[in-house]
């Protein structure tokens, strides 16, 4: 393994959190015995050519400093290939670490945990989702909860958490149930009328809401959460639950685990770890030991 180590920065992560973050990250790593260099590009398309480079050259860890937008376009670069990823998580969501339990928002733990895991030849294989050529790690989103991040993009006068949370209101109000195309693992379609169908990697999406509470990032399959056709007074019952992953005893969800899904709806957006994936239809496929993260084990061991 090569002792030269590339650190991923998105700069504005986090409201600048990633500018920040990215010395003590690179100093813990250093301080670890690497040597390290940095890869910012001019904008999201520069900065993967630039990453992907430095795997294809040889970099011993290609580290990413940011939010879940970053951790999506590293994943990009690294997946399929024996190179592994740091997470230097410190954006607003956070759901790629929190779902491997690497720290958040704490850089330099981050950066010495990814020298000590590299050190000791401790990397760890998890899958990946994967539609066409896109990985993701944490969750596919569609439906109700796409739409309303679809919403809340178009919300440029507001900022935050509370742009969301508006967003939410706003299509509570003009909710409609979906009629989906839905296929699991290659079996027959069905139609169904849901609220939202989301394909979890990962269990957690929007930064904690536990919506494929049950996924396992390493068993090859994914969890597949169906929420139901249901009013929108059950859905304001239903809705609070998910940060807690309850939801999934309520009479109106299902959960399937397979290893691919095809999904199909008209008017609906597909997200996948809060980047926009493009509209339905769309087929994911699990792909077992598809990257190399540096993270501790599942029972929280290196």
């Amino acid at each position: 393994m090569t002792s030269e180590i590339t650190l991923f920065v998105n700069p504005t992560a986090g409201s600048g959190r990633g500018a920040h973050a990215a010395q003590p990250a690179a100093s813990a790593l250093r301080d670890a015995g690497f040597s390290v260099r940095t890869v910012l590009g001019e904008d999201a398309d520069d900065a993967l050519r630039r990453a992907r480079r430095a795997v294809a050259d040889g970099t011993g860890a290609l580290v990413a400093v940011g939010g879940d937008g970053m951790m999506s376009l590293a994943l990009q670069a690294v997946a399929g290939t024996r190179t592994p990823l740091g997470i230097v998580a410190v954006g607003t969501g956070n759901d790629f670490a929190r779902a491997l339990g690497t720290p958040i928002r704490d850089p330099s733990a981050a950066g010495r945990l990814a020298a000590e895991l590299l050190k000791g030849g401790a990397a760890r294989e998890i899958d990946l989702g994967r539609v066409g050529e896109r990985w993701f790690g944490s969750v596919l989103a569609s439906g109700f909860d796409s739409r309303v991040n679809d919403r809340g993009n178009r919300m440029r006068w507001v900022g935050g958490r509370f742009k969301y949370d508006l967003a939410i209101l706003a299509e509570l109000a003009a909710f409609r149930p979906i009629p989906y195309r839905i296929r699991l693992d290659g079996g027959p379609v069905r139609e169904i009328e849901a609220t939202l169908i989301a394909v979890g990697n990962g269990s957690t999406y929007g930064g904690g809401m536990r919506i494929c509470a049950d996924a396992v990032m390493d068993d090859g399959l994914f969890d597949v959460t169906v929420v139901g056709n249901c009013s929108r007074t059950t859905l304001l019952k239903v809705f609070p639950r998910v940060y807690k992953g309850t939801h999934l005893d309520h009479p109106a969800v299902t959960v399937h685990r397979v290893s691919s899904v095809e999904l199909a709806a008209a008017g609906v957006t597909a997200y996948a770890d809060g980047e926009q994936l493009g509209a339905l239809p769309l087929t994911a496929h699990c792909v077992p030991g598809a990257v190399r993260v540096l993270a501790p084990g599942p029972s929280g061991g290196i």
